[in-house]
């Protein structure tokens, strides 16, 4: 049994870490850390600190500041792994407007901390990733989330497969388009200034099969062409996506993010209590180009509209570099995150798959707008980002395609029909 000076003596050595958003520049801090054990020792520690944020280096955008948390054993020289955690901050925002309290139940997660110098380290920051937990499968009544301010292991298909990565993506303007100079522009690419007001997470991946396989109960099969569990989803419909087995189809933007609970996304918000929907198309375009002005969001232009391009070679699978040795369902698409990620870390946004956006295709505004969800109704929803079999023109950034929403899934000529996934605030 551990007497109360040993206790004082073993949490003394705390320490408190600062991270941040690389994307957001707020200065998060965390201050105030106490360890209390409680007395008589039942197992429980509380752990009380503060966070404060300066709000004014985010312009007014929204933002939540998140927490981990991370033990250590100072004897032994490893990390202890938390699991036992309940409170302020533990899978919720911490409190900015005073003092957290958190509680370890530490003879449950390390019943040898008697012998140990424990300290804690906290993290906190506006996270940069959410993280999905799949592994339940479409059985499971829940997927837990959690934040983190750490890109994925890309060595480890963890991130490609039970788990489900976004991006958290900054409130901004940026020039949606392109301008005429630009080789391979189409006369549908308006150049216009588009403000997003609100931040928002986009799957670093396009969603893959073993993805769609976790989520979806039915016969995923019916939706894929690749039997690669890395590989995009290559062949679905809008209408499986979002609002599957519904009467009617005009859901966006009169209905919103209101999706068919037997969806993918219907799924999603079911089991995670959070609005994942398809990016509309200038969330799209906007994560996308990462803040370049270029045709390619690597901050190259192409050098070509048809035939090789060098340029485009390094960012994405297209017609020209199938037999490039990376892989591939027959040299068509390939396992996501092949080729390099824009500046903001996403991967794929020029080739390997056509991504599903919300909008209905119309003509662009000619004036500058706020959080545009497209014309209120059409015939076709828009597609982005080129796919395995194209051109290096229908590979920009700018690039626009249209897709009949419930398109027939076996015809051959539609492997190439994926999506991103997008979490709104």
């Amino acid at each position: 049994m551990m007497n109360r000076k040993n206790w004082i003596r073993l949490f003394i050595g705390m320490i408190a870490w600062l991270m941040l958003a690389s994307n957001a520049q707020a200065d998060v801090k965390v201050t105030n850390i106490e360890l209390k054990p409680h007395w008589p020792w039942n197992g429980l520690v509380d752990i009380i600190y503060s966070v404060t944020c300066d709000e004014n280096d985010l312009n007014g955008e929204p933002f939540e500041v998140r927490a981990e948390f991370e033990g250590y054993d100072a004897v032994l020289g490893k990390k202890i792994i938390l699991k036992s955690l309940t409170g302020d901050g533990v899978g919720t925002p911490v409190k900015l407007d005073g003092p957290n309290k958190a509680t370890w139940d530490a003879a449950k997660d390390y019943p040898t901390i008697n012998t140990a110098a424990f300290q804690v380290k906290i993290h906190a920051s506006v996270p940069l990733y959410m993280v999905v937990d799949l592994s339940g499968g479409p059985d499971a009544t829940s997927y837990p989330v959690r934040y983190t301010g750490q890109a994925p292991n890309l060595d480890d298909d963890t991130c490609r497969t039970t788990e489900l990565w976004l991006r958290r993506i900054p409130a901004g303007k940026f020039l949606m388009g392109s301008p005429n100079e630009e080789l391979g522009h189409k006369s549908d690419e308006t150049l216009h200034e588009v403000t997003l007001t609100k931040s928002y997470y986009i799957g670093i991946f396009e969603c893959t099969v073993k993805q769609l396989m976790l989520v979806m109960k039915e016969n995923v099969y019916d939706y894929i062409y690749s039997r690669n569990m890395c590989d995009a989803v290559d062949k679905i419909n809008y209408r499986a996506i979002r609002n599957y087995g519904t009467s009617t189809i005009n859901t966006w933007p009169d209905k919103g993010h209101s999706v068919d609970s037997n969806s993918f996304m219907g799924k999603l918000q079911t089991k995670t209590g959070l609005t994942f929907d398809l990016p509309t198309e200038a969330q799209w375009e906007y994560a996308c180009k990462a803040g370049t002005t270029t045709a390619l969001n690597s901050g190259k232009n192409l050098t070509v509209t048809s035939g090789e391009d060098v340029n485009l070679n390094e960012m994405g699978r297209y017609a020209y570099n199938r037999y490039d040795g990376r892989g591939g369902s027959s040299t068509l698409h390939t396992k996501v995150g092949s080729y390099l990620p824009n500046t903001w870390g996403l991967y794929d946004m020029h080739g390997n798959v056509l991504e599903w956006c919300l909008d209905w295709y119309g003509n662009y505004s000619t004036i500058a707008v706020s959080d545009p969800t497209g014309p209120t109704s059409g015939s076709a929803r828009v597609l982005r980002g080129g796919f395995y079999n194209c051109e290096p023109s229908i590979c920009r950034s700018a690039t626009r395609f249209s897709g009949i929403e419930n398109l027939t899934i076996w015809n051959k000529s539609h492997y190439c029909l994926g999506f991103r996934i997008v979490c709104m605030p």
